[in-house]
């Protein structure tokens, strides 16, 4: 009898830590897959390449983010951090993490906290819609979502065009959304597009729900990341009315796709 009994513990704890099918395939199953494409090129100075790292590290430990992921059919979401400059420059800053509260908010964002900060030459928003692409499709995951969201604050001057990667993105049900950055700064020789809303409205954002949300003062950082990882999280468009000009609505002239493109080979031949 106690021979049973001991057999009998020891087959249960042996099981208790089993991965079943099951539970290996309720594991791999999260509400959105998200990949944060975030701008090192060297358009972007220190200060705003701090600006925009504190968004994100406030934006997904606050409440309002906690909310939105509770309230998903399964609460829980895959997120993961790459940065990008030229068309062979991405590196994965943080790998696929599942955030399902505040312990794994804060884990992420500690340890995003402590990678060093880098800059590297030219733009390529196709190249970090590839890279993003690619992590999305390897990254074991299932969700009925699966998002791209870049941040920058300039145009595609590298690699391939940017509007035919973004429909090829979108071809695989992957919706991306925009913030630019377009704070003022004086004389800068990197500067390009004047409205860097329009141009990521009309050539790099796109699928169902997308959006652009611009960042135009150091103030906005905070507020606009956590406005769009709400939006993100939830699965919602914007609804665009006066009262919320973050939020850029769809624009009556199109912009040129390949002003980048054009502004970098006129920058070289005057030099």
């Amino acid at each position: 009898m106690i021979r049973a009994l001991v057999l009998a513990a020891a087959l249960t704890l042996a099981t208790a830590g089993t991965v079943t099918p099951q539970t290996r395939q309720a594991a791999a199953e999260v509400d959105l897959q998200l990949v944060l494409a975030v701008d090192i090129s060297y358009s972007m100075d220190p200060e705003e390449q701090r600006l925009q790292r504190e968004g994100y590290l406030q934006a997904l430990v606050s409440p309002d983010v906690m909310d939105a992921i509770r309230r998903g059919l399964i609460g829980r979401i895959a997120v993961s951090y790459l940065e990008w400059a030229g068309a062979h420059e991405q590196q994965v800053v943080i790998g696929w993490r599942i955030i399902d509260g505040p312990e794994t908010a804060h884990a992420f964002a500690e340890e995003l906290r402590g990678k060093p900060y880098r800059r590297a030459f030219r733009t390529s928003i196709s190249g970090a819609i590839n890279a993003s692409v690619s992590l999305l499709e390897s990254s074991g995951l299932r969700s009925q979502r699966r998002v791209i969201d870049v941040s920058g604050d300039g145009s595609n001057n590298n690699g391939p065009l940017v509007e035919p990667t973004r429909d090829a993105a979108l071809a695989k049900g992957i919706v991306i959304n925009g913030l630019p950055i377009m704070l003022f700064r004086p004389n800068n020789r990197y500067a390009d597009v004047a409205n860097l809303d329009a141009y990521y409205q009309d050539c790099v954002v796109g699928g169902p729900g997308s959006f652009v949300i611009p960042i135009k003062t150091p103030e906005e950082f905070v507020p606009a990341t956590r406005r769009k990882l709400i939006l993100e999280v939830a699965g919602i468009a914007p609804l665009w009315t006066p009262d919320t000009p973050m939020v850029v609505p769809a624009q009556s002239e199109r912009t040129d796709c390949l002003i980048g493109e054009r502004i970098w080979r006129e920058r070289w031949e005057r030099n």
